[in-house]
């Protein structure tokens, strides 16, 4: 699941080195938390207008975690 989030956010912003991803253990509910860190200028370019792109991401983090029956949710930090 990381290597997709990191797949996913290395197309959308400028400074593809920069994009790092860190889990969470899974919490009382079996959630995991992704936490999705980027270089601050590309920012606006993972959230997108109103909010967008990231809802997309999250989206398409949710089917694929679904596939394999896993509960996730993503942070954009």
């Amino acid at each position: 699941m990381e290597e997709l989030l990191v797949a996913i956010a290395s197309g959308l912003v400028e400074e593809p080195a920069e994009v790092k991803v860190t889990a969470d253990e899974a919490n009382e509910d079996g959630v995991i938390v992704y936490h999705l860190h980027v270089a601050e200028n590309d920012m606006g370019r993972v959230i997108g207008k109103q909010g967008r792109i990231a809802k997309a991401i999250r989206t398409v983090m949710r089917s694929a975690a679904n596939r394999n029956n896993q509960k996730i949710m993503v942070e954009i930090d």
